[in-house]
């Protein structure tokens, strides 16, 4: 009997071991199939703008190889060449470093599905494994892309849906006004009112993040009831006066928009610039257009001297010279105007990080994500999908003589005297005219920015007197982590040791200082009270001279009452009859009369 047992054990077990063994090898083909398509989906998307760059570098160097001399041209070329070596060696580290980091987390699950393999016979543990690596794969490659274009409708600010009010716009930009997405809250009219400049390139959705979740930079200061408005531009294909727009342009528009938002609300503006829109408030500031009409300034995470990047300004100084040229990243438009291409200028970014944003590295720490989260129900975070929705979806072609402002930033340092390498209307920008022009400043920055290092965004400091706020985190966490009013530096708070003030809580108190202001001048306008008056005595004359206008009699009362009859005898006992019966009413006439001057209708009450 035992023997019986033990064959029905075993006959049992071995439908189990084929099964497991079966799965192994349909998870290993699955796998292996998606992790294919999502390699290639994830080179696709690095390496599109690289042919555009390849597009662009061929059709002007067509021209610049017969301008120049062969021997200026091999020294460019060679640099060219160190320069993309160096580029290979950083993307090959950075790939093999993420990689290693995913194969050390997945590592003891492998080693134990081996063990039970080669120790016990069994591939059980090694099917579970390998179909975790399956849902893993299937996740990243399917799953996740459905997650991040599922997330439009909530991502952004949507202006075609008509929730925020076109305030104004000229031939180049929309002004909107923002409206809360608290429905409790209601924009306060009185209240100092806010315009936002969102950076060129990188568009303004990422300060309209996700409303719906309140993560929404702009709507943190419409939900506080300011006035809150941001600048957006029109669509460039199809606006020319946006393709050949300057910076005088920037600074005449932002003009207007400030004098309609100062009509609206009675206060001047406070102008806030996000990234590379610090840069040009900053600009559009120091030539004197907005004199008047702004009081207040914050920038967030805004490259204020570019020469002072670690990273961008490095890449850029390790191009040779003659490649160091917008050209090689310029787009003609079908009407022949000519702008800066988005999506080349966004691979610039990539490319000075591209040892976290070359492909390979890219997708394994999207697998790495999702590997680490515990459990077997894995969430796609919101805060994530809008991420990458905003990195795949929003850049954008600039013009081309706004970009060279930035371009300038990056190549030439502030003066010793505090002056920018730009000009605007041919005047010089000096940073020691916000001292003169007594403008407060807030510069938030963020500690882990790699983009915009501390250093660029504080350079500022070394010509005049500015408040800091620097957040944790990188470039965008301001306008993403930060902006839920639940968070640990939200922005209408105070936060970290240093008591820093969020950028709305900076003009929440501007706006406050500015009403204690409003009180006080009100109060200092009152008169006086008549006790603490020294002319109060003399004016006792005039109120005994105002009571004739409010004796009792009128004419005709008094006629009726106070004249002697004079009527004939036969009438006397006729007239004391109507006196009598008019008694009564005459008894409660003197109250009427003192309560109210008589008039037609009291004039009518004795008859």
């Amino acid at each position: 009997m035992p023997d019986a047992k033990q064959t029905r054990k075993d006959s049992a077990a071995t439908p189990d071991l084929f099964r497991d063994g079966l799965a192994v090898l349909g998870n290993l083909f699955a796998a292996s199939q998606t992790y294919a398509s999502g390699i290639s989906h994830y080179t696709t998307g690095f390496y599109f703008p690289f042919l555009l760059a390849t597009q662009y570098f061929q059709r002007v160097e067509a021209l610049r190889l017969l301008e120049k001399p062969p021997a200026e041209s091999l020294t460019a070329y060679l640099g060219l060449l160190e320069n993309n070596i160096e580029l290979m060696a950083r993307s090959l580290k950075g790939s093999a470093d993420v990689m290693a980091t995913f194969a050390r987390n997945e590592a003891d699950s492998l080693a134990a599905a081996m063990q039970q393999v080669f120790f016990e016979g069994n591939p059980a543990k090694l099917a579970r494994f390998t179909s975790r690596q399956a849902e893993l794969l299937d996740l990243v490659v399917n799953v996740y892309p459905k997650a991040i274009a599922a997330i439009a409708p909530e991502y952004g600010f949507h202006f075609e849906r008509g929730e925020h009010v076109l305030t104004d716009e000229t031939d180049r930009f929309y002004l909107y006004r923002i409206v809360p997405s608290l429905p409790t809250v209601e924009t306060r009219a009185d209240a100092k009112p806010i315009l936002i400049i969102p950076p060129y390139v990188l568009g303004a959705n990422i300060l309209g993040f996700l409303p719906g979740e309140h993560r929404s930079y702009a709507h943190c200061f419409a939900n506080q009831g300011f006035p809150t408005y941001i600048r957006i531009l029109k669509p460039i294909d199809a606006n020319p006066a946006l393709q050949t727009m300057d910076g005088d342009d920037d600074a005449r528009d932002a003009r207007r928009f400030c004098e309609k938002i100062m009509k609206a609300h009675g206060k001047q503006v406070t102008l806030n610039g996000y990234c590379q829109g610090g840069f040009n408030a900053l600009c559009n500031l120091l030539c004197g257009e907005l004199d008047g009409l702004v009081d207040a300034f914050i920038t967030c995470v805004s490259p204020m001297d570019g020469t002072r990047s670690k990273g961008l300004a490095r890449f850029l100084a390790r191009l040779p010279q003659r490649f160091n040229d917008l050209a090689y990243g310029t787009k003609t438009l079908p009407n022949g105007n000519q702008v800066a291409d988005g999506q080349l200028m966004g691979w610039v970014y990539k490319l000075k990080s591209i040892e976290q944003e070359i492909p390979a590295a890219a997708f394994y720490r999207d697998l790495l994500m999702f590997a680490r989260q515990s459990g077997g129900n894995r969430q796609i975070n919101k805060t994530a999908a809008a991420l990458n929705y905003w990195l795949q979806n929003e850049r954008y072609d600039l013009p081309l003589e706004v970009t060279r402002i930035s371009f300038a930033s990056y190549k030439t340092p502030i003066t010793a005297d505090g002056t920018l390498p730009v000009r605007l209307f041919g005047r010089q920008l000096n940073l020691k005219r916000l001292k003169e022009k007594q403008i407060p400043w807030l510069i938030c920055y963020g500690l882990q920015d790699d983009l915009v290092e501390k250093e660029t965004a504080l350079a500022p400091l070394d010509f005049i007197d500015a408040e800091v706020a620097p957040f944790p985190k990188g470039h965008v966490a301001i306008a993403t982590s930060w902006s839920s009013p639940h968070s640990a530096c939200a922005l209408h708070t105070r936060f970290g040791d240093g008591d820093y003030r969020g950028p709305v809580r900076y003009h929440m108190d501007l706006d406050a200082e500015l009403d204690k202001a409003r009180q006080q001048v009100i109060a200092a306008s009152k008169p006086l009270p008549a006790a603490s008056m020294p002319s109060a005595a003399p004016a006792a004359p005039k109120t005994a001279k105002k009571a004739p206008q409010t004796r009792k009699p009128s004419p005709q009362t008094g006629s009726t009452a106070g004249r002697k009859p004079t009527q004939p005898a036969a009438g006397k006992k006729k007239k004391a009859e109507q006196t009598a019966k008019a008694a009564p009413a005459m008894k409660a006439k003197p109250k009427a009369r003192r309560a109210k001057p008589a008039g037609p209708s009291s004039r009518r009450q004795p008859k």
